[in-house]
């Protein structure tokens, strides 16, 4: 079932690290060929809930890879009977 998980990632790296660190967790998350909006505080990503909170886990593993000793972590998700799209969420603003 489709559902969408909103992850936000705040490693603890320096700050001239920060995006670049930030920028490996979004670069995992186009690889894996999910769809995906990158906005400016969070990534939403659509497909299956246990795909996607995979992804959610090595988004912390790039983080500590890459230098952070700690990441603070915020996910959201909307999971509904029958699926839900981000277009039907967004269809209105686009």
């Amino acid at each position: 079932m489709v559902c969408n998980v909103s992850l936000q990632v705040v490693p603890n790296v320096p700050e001239k690290d920060l995006y670049p660190v930030v920028d490996k967790v979004i670069e995992m998350i186009r690889e894996s060929g999910v769809k995906y909006i990158v906005s400016p505080m969070e990534t939403t990503m659509e497909g299956d809930l246990r795909q996607l909170l995979e992804l959610v886990a090595r988004a912390q593993e790039i983080c500590v890879e890459n230098g952070a000793s700690r990441i603070i972590s915020v996910v959201k998700i909307d999971f509904k009977s029958g699926g839900v799209s981000i277009d039907e969420k967004i269809k209105n603003y686009r």
